[in-house]
């Protein structure tokens, strides 16, 4: 029987996540794998995966970021890299030192994925731990293919910052994110760079990670993770082992799937989660 149990984390800066543990309590391998959502989402994007895993016999844990989901609300403006730097590290960290994994594969959805890129490149220490990953679109530099997608985002960018607001719930979404949080992502995408706060250049830095990845990236995507920002992605880790698969029916796929669908329907239940599965394995 599928169980889950919710784990409150303290992160370094004071803030608390939700680490959701799910596994069948009667088939239970010992091995583990760690997901996470995108903006405007929580855990009900990865659920689905986690189950269908855990009646594998993995044991799942989904984090949720700060002010999503079980996790406990705050006033704090945050980033994608407060989510990489502070959430992302503190489940890794309570995963390796209170619960004693070693070997961990991982799943992102969208933005979820960045926040773990920057959470390994800038604490190393955990790149041994991460066995192999799974991005379900996921990209952080190229979403303007096109001179019209260009300057859709700078459009979404002003109008996010007049609005101090990006209203997701009125997109059926579970969440709103604030001006603040999506600034990096747009600010990325405008100036193809992947750079923090600080400065820190990102991009060069990716190719730290060696663990295998496998980035599934959807025809109906075109404006968050177009199939090109997800190459180029994946591109950057300069690592000969890891996979593009770009879904479409016109590839042979059950149907041209969009941002959400690619990880959370039933044609992906059918055709992707056992591929997921197998890149695992």
């Amino acid at each position: 029987m599928i169980q889950e149990e919710l784990h409150l984390i303290n992160t370094a800066d004071k803030a608390t996540i939700a680490l959701w543990q799910i596994v069948d309590d009667q088939n239970d391998t010992g091995q583990s794998i760690f997901l996470t959502h995108g903006t405007f989402s929580d855990k009900r994007i990865c659920l689905g995966i986690a189950k269908y895993l855990a009646a594998l016999g993995y044991t799942c844990w989904i984090m949720e970021w700060r002010n999503h989901g079980a996790s406990p609300r705050t006033n704090e403006s945050f980033s994608f890299e407060t989510i990489g730097l502070f959430d992302v590290k503190a489940a890794l960290q309570h995963l390796r030192d209170k619960v004693g994994v070693e070997k961990i594969s991982c799943i992102t959805h969208s933005g979820g994925g960045i926040c773990l890129t920057m959470c390994l490149i800038k604490n190393p220490s955990y790149l041994a731990m991460i066995h192999r990953i799974s991005f379900f679109a996921c990209q952080a530099f190229g979403a303007a293919t096109s001179r019209l997608h260009y300057w859709q985002i700078v459009g979404a960018k002003y109008l996010t910052r007049l609005l101090s607001v990006s209203p997701g719930t009125k997109q059926g979404h579970p969440h709103n994110e604030t001006y603040y949080t999506m600034k990096q992502w747009y600010d990325w995408n405008i100036n193809k760079q992947f750079k923090g706060a600080d400065g820190f250049n990102y991009m060069p830095n990716m190719q730290s990670i060696k663990s295998p990845i496998l980035s599934i990236c959807a025809k109906g995507d075109s404006f968050i993770a177009p199939k090109e920002g997800c190459a180029a992605f994946l591109t950057a880790f300069e690592n000969p082992t890891n996979k593009l698969l770009y879904c479409s029916v016109k590839d042979g796929f059950l149907e041209d799937y969009d941002h959400g669908r690619i990880m959370l329907s039933r044609n992906a239940a059918k055709e992707l989660w056992p591929v997921v599965k197998e890149w695992i394995e």
